[in-house]
């Protein structure tokens, strides 16, 4: 009986919480199920998250690295993690209600990571900790990062490119040389680089290194390396294309020099970083001969109240959901605006401009043109009920004018005000360039704002949209939520502010009159 004691894997006193830890992870997978294959379908389908796959397996070899420093442990609940359960539940709760994955996503990560020290207790967790946090590199976040790297790209080229003598005319990311045109879209933002060599890196760090300083140290360089690399390698790009008459480097094969590059700077980084490798201090643990035969544990009193409150603070969320989801309202909204929208703005051929943002399967939507004098004026809406992670107003794949428009391109960005509601709000703007298509009459350039009502509060910044749709849905008040586009011809910065701001003087009560009576038809 001696030796089988000896030569079993699992002690004795690890058996009942293990099983308890399976137990509470199926739990949170299956309760949370819509999330974790979402999580999976985007590591499947996009090629900046397939890491994600080998994340779990990373995640369970440097658990198993630790096994005889567990095995000198005793496993002891924690309950007043459930706290921190309740709170991540809350924030997938929120995350769900407004369709954002990635906080969705991260709260289910997080509830996982934090069950562990829950049965297992503080001591088990700290032994494991960089497993734990490891695990978070499974979540398919980042891209957010990508229009600054996309800047940070551009302003550089360019840069490098005029430090090379070679004249460049720039109107936002896209640029004009006396070789061609290029244009640096969502593929030249090195956001793929930057998040492989940030996973990698930090592996190889934790593996490679001892002391904090170190690990911290190369981490940074492994997310100050492929910013740069990347800058390089776009300059190389166009100077490839350049020097050759545009014979290489401008299709397909650009991406495939740029991910050698990318492997040969990575392949360096690390060779350089071994070179101040530290030898792993490896833990010795208790012989297992001297350690005295005990008998298979029961399980306590705490442990009861830690895997019921466990099923409590993990389930809550779900149970709200599926009481909110009862004030569903499937009514389609309509979007009926007054005509003419005001006694001093008549309407006009939507045509004559010849633009429309691009909403994806809006509720309802129109687009309008108008008239005072020679002053033209076009109108969008784009209205969202029952939103879902297929359909929803606040969205990447909600834009102004999306990547390589074949009529439209972006060549400037910021901000502007007004009043609405007699209070002033932010709104955005970008400045288009017409590409082709162009009809008789149509402008060449345009102006346009946007801003969002929610439920009858604007605002233009996305989180706070996402924000107060979130808190109408807990109130009750459903998540009836519209895009208001104003665009104008740009002939001269002042006469399109002009244009715009005479137009939403005018008719700022018509529009939000139109958007309310939209939310009452349920």
């Amino acid at each position: 009986m001696n030796r089988n004691s000896r030569s079993s894997p699992i002690p004795p006193a690890w058996r009942v919480p293990l099983v308890a830890l399976a137990v509470v992870l199926a739990g949170i997978l299956l309760l949370y199920r819509q999330t974790a294959i979402g999580m999976v379908t985007i590591w499947y389908k996009s090629e900046t998250f397939a890491h994600g796959f080998v994340v779990l397996p990373i995640v369970l070899w440097l658990v198993w690295r630790k096994r005889e420093e567990l095995a000198g442990l005793a496993p002891r609940p924690s309950p007043w993690l459930l706290v921190i359960l309740a709170s991540l539940g809350l924030m997938w709760l929120l995350g769900d209600l407004v369709a954002v994955n990635s906080v969705t996503q991260l709260a289910l990560v997080a509830m996982l990571v934090v069950a562990v020290p829950t049965v297992l207790g503080i001591p088990v967790a700290r032994t494991i900790a960089f497993p734990l946090a490891f695990a978070f590199f499974a979540v398919p976040i980042g891209e957010f990062v990508m229009p600054q790297l996309m800047d940070w790209t551009a302003d550089f080229t360019i840069l490098a490119l005029r430090a090379s003598g070679i004249p460049v005319f720039r109107e936002g990311n896209n640029f004009v040389i006396p070789s061609g045109s290029w244009s640096v879209v969502e593929a030249c933002s090195g956001v793929r680089y930057l998040i492989a060599s940030l996973t990698v890196g930090t592996l190889f760090a934790y593996l490679t290194y001892q002391s904090t300083w170190r690990r911290v140290s190369f981490m940074l360089v492994a997310i100050l390396v492929p910013v740069v690399a990347n800058w390089l390698r776009a300059y190389m790009i166009v100077m490839l294309g350049h020097l050759s008459g545009n014979t290489i480097a401008v299709g397909v094969d650009h991406l495939i020099y740029g991910w050698i590059f990318f492997g040969i700077v990575i392949l360096l980084m690390f060779f350089i970083g071994a070179r101040w490798a530290e030898p792993e201090h490896m833990a010795v643990a208790p012989s297992r001969g001297s350690l005295p035969v005990t008998p298979l544990p029961k399980v306590s009193v705490p442990q009861w109240v830690t895997v019921l409150g466990l099923a409590l603070m993990v389930g809550w969320p779900i149970g709200v959901k599926l009481a909110l989801e009862q004030n569903v309202v499937s009514a389609v909204p309509k979007l009926t605006v007054r005509e003419p929208l005001s006694p001093t703005w008549q309407d006009a051929d939507v045509a004559s401009i010849g633009y429309a943002p691009h909403y994806e399967l809006p509720s309802a939507e129109l687009n309008r043109a108008y008239v005072r004098g020679d002053v033209r004026v076009g109108m969008y809406l784009a209205y969202y009920r029952d939103q879902d992670y297929t359909r929803k107003l606040v969205s990447s794949s909600n834009e102004l004018v999306i990547s390589r428009d074949p009529q439209w391109n972006k060549v400037q960005q910021g901000s502007g005000s007004a009043v609405l509601g007699g209070s002033a709000v932010g709104f955005r703007r970008i400045d288009l360039r017409r590409l082709s298509g162009a009809v008789a009459g149509a402008p060449d350039r345009l102006r346009v704002w946007q801003i969002y009502w929610i439920n009858g509060k604007w605002t233009s910044n996305d989180y706070l949209a996402k924000a107060y749709s979130a808190v109408y849905q807990l109130l009750g008040r459903g998540d009836d939520s519209a895009a208001l586009v104003i665009y104008a011809p740009l002939d001269r910065t002042e006469s399109a502010d002009r244009a715009f701001e005479s137009f939403l003087g005018a008719n700022q009560e018509s529009i939000d009159a139109t958007l309310r009576a939209a939310a009452a038809s349920r």
